[in-house]
């Protein structure tokens, strides 16, 4: 392979390649390259790494170091693997770290490629033996109190990526400084070593164990100590009468086994999967995107299987079974609603309070804490404040909602629930993550609560929240966007906005009819709200997130995707209980997003295109 392209930095890269991939698919892939002179493509992947983020490492499954495949997860575990030697003592490898993948092409291999390396470093490892949602990782690690955990899935992306999902040892998804150490020890371990190769290492291996077993009957028993006596009871009754049924999809992921044990474990009512979609296919064959946020487009086969079996309730995991969708037929109507995940926040998050009064009868509340992210509804704010409990605000991602559970936990305060409006929720601190296991089989028993205790539909109980505690309606979308000139000239726009002054925002949309009381820009720590003007949350000049609070009590947050070519807004008006006339509220926050898209994201000006649906 003398042939080379004559850039210089280029020629390095592909004789490192060349020497160091001993995957004879991709090697080839990037031969192929060579002879055919595709210079241009072969700099796109070689030039270019695929970087270590908070949320790990997420791409395509392809050749070349911007890529997922054996050698950057050669590069990836052999960095981490010496990170963590530097944050531990050698006398606590024993504690082990826990590996877990899903259904997807290459996660079982590049878990265990991962495993080799740490075993052959002297580190315990706890590999599963077979396809696990991604809770299970997580709750490994506080179950094990183990020194870290990876989940290797790519949730629901397409079915050509994968992804490198890191936990730290206090079971939560790492955040700063370790996103920041484990980046830069990749770096400095890129060259893989003669035996990181050898996954035959893993046979008779005395550091290496299957913690399947003991982890599988530990969660269950978990979750049942998180559901009281009498909401199982009532379960079992509409087990025996028949009259609940739930209609399930996997949605070609790992959920079906693990969700179908939790229902048995909790007396729920029959569980009628999805054939289609039942078993795990890394080939996603029905569905273009498996993600049950894409709502009805993602739900067909299972409102079809709904139908034909006299079902009102539709429950959904994404393929690694960490986050949680959920549609209810209108017994009036006829007409099916897939709820957002502000709606399901808000009934879970109501559900958790019920759940921990029931298990705790004279439990002060003002102990306990639900948390959501910044760009969710502040419905559980709204009703903490009716029903005493606390309410936190963090930056979006459960890797800051662990973290935060976390140090509350530390301080002795009990953590009830926390969610995002991306349909993940954390119930209860088993797991320190989002956990869409837990979450079906919580929602489903607050259905037969529900049936029995009021006869009402959950939709009808969301209306019951809207009614005490004050209508809560969103707008969440997004436009795309794959030039970053263009993102940042956008938000430059916005942080200069009287004639190009800098630091002066927008002060109202519709020619002045709606005005902006304050702006918090967490890209540069301005907060016009605060006494100093500057924001409390944790900033970060990386990513680009703006939020405009106006007068009316419309919030809306602008802010950019951390793995998607996309400008994202949340938009939420919060209605007091008093304020009744909820399709007019509706009428306003539509019209003033509209708005705001316009006047301030300019989607014609900037090419923006919106979302297909």
């Amino acid at each position: 392979m003398a042939k080379h392209s004559g850039d210089a930095a280029l020629d390095e890269q592909i004789d490192m390649w060349l020497k160091w991939d001993r995957n004879e698919k991709t090697l080839n892939e990037i031969k192929q390259m060579i002879t055919s002179n595709d210079w241009d493509q072969l700099k796109k992947r070689l030039l270019e790494r695929l970087a270590f983020g908070t949320a790990g490492l997420r791409g395509c499954m392809r050749a070349g170091f911007d890529s997922m495949n054996d050698l950057v997860i050669v590069q990836t575990a052999q960095g981490l693997c010496e990170y963590i030697k530097t944050q531990y003592k050698q006398d606590e490898y024993q504690r082990g770290v826990v590996f877990g993948y899903d259904g997807r092409y290459n996660s079982k291999r590049f878990a265990e490629l991962s495993s080799t390396i740490f075993v052959q470093n002297g580190i315990k490892v706890f590999l599963y033996s077979r396809m696990v949602a991604t809770p299970f990782v997580p709750f490994a690690i506080s179950q094990k109190n183990c020194l870290a955990g990876v989940m290797v899935t790519a949730s629901h992306n397409p079915k050509e990526d994968n992804g490198y999902k890191v936990y730290w040892g206090n079971g939560a998804q790492i955040i700063a400084p370790h996103d920041k150490g484990i980046q830069q020890s990749i770096l400095d371990n890129l060259e893989p070593k003669e035996e990181s190769w050898n996954t035959d290492f893993l046979k008779n291996c005395d550091l290496l164990e299957d913690p399947f077993e003991e982890m599988y009957a530990a969660y269950y028993k978990n979750l049942l100590q998180n559901i009281p006596q009498i909401f199982r009871d009532i379960n079992k009754k509409h087990k025996e009468l028949g009259d609940i049924k739930f209609v399930y999809t996997a949605m070609h992921g790992v959920g079906w086994p693990y969700v179908k044990k939790a229902f048995e474990e909790a007396n729920l009512p029959a569980l009628l999967p999805v054939e289609e979609q039942k078993e795990a296919d890394p080939d996603f064959p029905t569905v273009k995107f498996p993600n049950p946020e894409e709502g009805k487009s993602s739900l067909e086969l299972s409102i079809k299987k709904a139908e034909a079996e006299g079902v009102t309730i539709i429950l959904a995991n994404d393929p690694d079974a960490d986050r949680l969708a959920c549609a209810e037929k209108d017994p009036k109507t006829g007409v099916w609603k897939v709820f957002n995940g502000n709606e399901l926040g808000a009934l879970i998050g109501w559900w958790s309070v019920q759940n921990y009064k029931a298990l705790h009868p004279d439990v002060d509340l003002g102990e306990c804490y639900l948390l959501a992210s910044t760009v969710s509804s502040k419905i559980l704010r709204s009703m903490g404040q009716v029903d005493g409990y606390n309410f936190v605000e963090t930056l979006t991602g459960f890797k800051w909602m662990g973290n935060e559970a976390i140090q509350l936990m530390n301080q002795g305060k009990q953590v009830l629930f926390a969610f995002e409006e991306a349909i993940g929720f954390m119930f209860s601190t088993s797991v320190l993550d989002k956990d869409g296991v837990s979450a079906a089989t919580h929602l489903a028993t607050m259905t037969c609560y529900l049936k029995e205790t009021q006869n009402i539909t959950l939709t009808e109980k969301l209306q019951q929240i809207y009614e005490t505690y004050g209508y809560h309606c969103t707008n969440c979308s997004y436009l795309f966007c794959d030039k970053a000139p263009v993102i940042k000239r956008i938000f430059d726009r916005l942080r200069n906005f009287q004639d190009d002054k800098p630091n002066t925002y927008p002060k109202s949309i519709l020619n002045g009819e709606f005005a902006i009381s304050n702006v918090r820009d967490l890209t540069t720590g301005v907060d016009t709200s605060q006494a100093d003007g500057k924001a409390v949350l944790p900033v970060s000049s990386s990513t680009q997130m703006i939020t405009f609070t106006f007068e009316n009590g419309l919030v809306i947050t602008l802010r950019t995707s951390g793995t998607e070519p996309k400008i994202k807004y949340y938009a939420e008006l919060c209605a007091k209980p008093e304020e009744k006339d909820w399709p007019a509220l509706r009428a306003t926050l539509d019209r003033m997003v509209e708005a705001i898209v316009e006047e301030f994201l300019q989607p014609a000006v900037n090419d923006l295109k919106p979302k297909t649906d």
